[in-house]
């Protein structure tokens, strides 16, 4: 599985890039086939509460790419919130692909 972090509007810190690397590599758990991973961060200008958004792209053969997108306080939550919403999303796909 490939993970790609881009980072827009700054420079993402070793320990976030580990974090994200940690909790991206869960998903595996739930769906085995996963390709390539795409995490984007982003800092929303201007500066405020809830200006960090982060988005996740999964793709694996044989499905369309799936996409979840967040904004929140830090990265860290928002990656979280990510991972725990793809999770359910690659479970469902695994239901649907069993079934047939």
């Amino acid at each position: 599985m490939e993970i790609m972090i881009q980072s827009i509007h700054f420079d993402a810190t070793e320990k976030l890039e580990a974090f994200i690397q940690k909790k991206v590599a869960k998903l595996e758990k739930s769906y085995e086939d996963i390709q390539k991973v795409e995490v984007q961060l982003k800092v929303v200008k201007p500066a405020t509460a809830q200006n960090k958004e982060t988005s996740i792209t999964v793709t694996a053969p044989g499905i369309a790419p799936v996409h979840v997108e967040k904004v929140n306080d830090t990265f860290e939550e928002g990656i979280d919130l990510c991972v725990d919403s793809l999770k359910v999303q690659l479970q469902k796909i695994k239901e649907k692909s069993r079934n047939y």
